[in-house]
């Protein structure tokens, strides 16, 4: 019996246009999955079946007229709830955007529908985007589809972090309850999300996809970009979401290549760049073998693997945690009460007492804690010693990364310093929740393309992922890289479903 929701984008795509199947079909079977798994997961703040219904119902009304399809015709996606949808409440998961529904739509979300695509809802992530296991969302914590074996046959009761910010992306894909959904990254947050739920995800370079009409976190580091069950969707989606757009002004004003006809594993003449500086003290066995694994599959692909200096990785994390939070402080100062989202005024108060009642009731504690970090390194005495010394070092560590691609192609290391962990096991400790990002981060500071693709299962029996850094504009050697990784992995493991 075909079982529609187990199909690639790629196969769902082709199977609408040689009439295998309607894309009604595709879209009812899709709803039905996520209506289903919705209590269990929480991976949608906002569901839209009929949204999914209508944009199919338009599909096959094209196909049996004759006119051309799209690329992305008769596939159902999820929509992080960062992307702004005309219509449909946009939240960036917090409580002081609850209610706000766009008169308008963002770029990659338009750009989605023009090819075909419908939506299956808006899905749950970290607030604002801050986060590495979706444990800060005002509409409650998405749970990981993924358990670890008990050891006697069944399924460990307790409940994983499906990463973060991307955390309902991640999970929804990985449930098979979409075939595929947009993400964001600011840090590593389609990445690592990607790694903990044993799927593909890629941030392009920076500038590929418009930034317009997505909530702001960190303006100079968010960026766009596709996360789906193998390598062959993440390109066609992220064909679909690039392109120059004249609303951003840090948009690339560059042709998009056609990446799944380039597509293609073999590595010969390509050399792959090993950094010294990420073989981390303590770190994690399994890690350290699959990063193993990686390097033996890419030379089994024909490339030469060359060891890289990336000597300013170890101040990555504290560079970004004053950069990320400072632009945050900025971005995040529109949300007053005035002019859209929750407004919380007391009784007598002034307009100063309306800021901050409407703040302290609409922003997480996490959200919280970036604002008053990044508004402290923003202020006067302390601006030059922080914020202008991490932008210092941003700059070295793009250096760094101009020097290695001197030496090699592209660059391969662990995605996340482990697999996933239990919900509540890092929160209390922000500090060690940040740790997550210590392998990603670099890459972002950057600007840089770079790919989670999955690698196989730890000693627990849950997902790893191998993470692919490129050159600059340079995402076909990036996704050539994972295809190589992801053909010898061989990666099938699904969650059981518990749900």
């Amino acid at each position: 019996m075909t079982v529609l929701t187990d199909f690639t984008v790629t196969a769902l795509r082709d199977g609408v246009a040689q009439g295998e199947f309607t894309a009604t079909e595709v879209a009812t079977a899709f709803n039905a999955a996520v209506a289903e798994a919705q209590g269990a997961l929480n991976a949608f703040i906002v569901t839209t079946p009929e949204k999914a219904l209508d944009a199919a119902a338009r599909v096959d009304a094209d196909r049996a007229s004759g006119k051309p399809l799209g690329k992305l015709a008769g596939v159902p996606i999820g929509m992080k709830d960062l992307f702004a949808t005309q219509g449909t409440q946009t939240t960036a998961a917090s409580h002081i955007l609850e209610g706000f529904v766009p008169q308008y739509e963002s770029t990659v979300s338009q750009k989605l529908w023009d090819a075909g695509a419908g939506m299956l809802g808006k899905l749950n992530l970290d607030q604002f985007a801050m986060g590495s296991s979706n444990e800060t969302s005002a509409f409650g914590n998405v749970i990981s589809p993924w358990r670890r074996p008990d050891g006697q046959g069944g399924l460990d009761t307790a409940a994983l972090a499906p990463g973060g910010s991307s955390g309902g992306s991640s999970a929804a894909v990985a449930a098979r309850i979409v075939p595929a959904a947009t993400g964001t990254d600011t840090g590593g947050s389609i990445r690592q999300p990607a790694a903990f739920t044993g799927i593909s995800g890629i941030k392009p370079t920076y500038g590929r996809c418009s930034r317009w009409g997505i909530v702001a976190f960190a303006s100079s580091l968010d960026q766009a970009g596709p996360m789906a069950r193998d390598v062959a969707d993440c390109a066609l989606l992220l064909e679909t979401m690039a392109g120059f757009d004249p609303k951003d002004s840090t948009s690339l004003n560059l042709p998009v290549p056609d990446w799944s006809a380039a597509l293609s594993a073999d590595l010969r003449g390509k050399k792959v760049g090993i950094p010294r500086e990420y073989r981390i003290d303590g770190l994690n066995a399994d890690v350290a073998k699959s990063w193993d694994d990686g390097i033996a599959w890419l030379k089994d692909a024909g490339a030469e693997v060359v060891e890289v200096s990336l000597p300013h990785t170890k101040y990555a994390l504290p560079t970004y945690y004053i950069i990320a939070p400072a632009e945050a402080s900025s971005n995040l100062a529109r949300y007053d009460g005035v002019r859209y989202g929750l407004r919380d005024l007391p009784d007598h108060a002034g307009l100063q007492d309306m800021y901050a009642a409407t703040r302290a009731a609409g922003f997480g504690a996490e959200v919280k804690r970036r604002i008053l970090i990044g508004t402290y390194v923003l202020s006067a005495g302390f601006y030059d010693a922080y914020y202008t010394q991490a932008q210092k070092v941003r700059t070295l560590i793009a250096r760094d990364f101009t020097e290695a691609f001197a030496q090699c192609d592209v660059i391969l290391t662990p995605t996340a310093p482990s697999s996933a962990f239990a919900l509540g096991e890092k929160s209390a400790d922000p500090l060690e929740m940040y740790l997550n990002d210590v392998f990603s981060v670099p890459a972002s500071l950057a600007g840089l393309p770079a790919m989670s693709v999955p690698a196989g299962l730890d000693s627990t029996g849950l997902p790893l992922g191998l993470h692919l850094i490129g050159k600059p504009f340079d995402e076909q050697g990036v996704l050539n890289a994972g295809l190589a990784l992801e053909q010898r992995a061989a990666f099938t493991a699904r969650p059981e479903k518990w749900w």
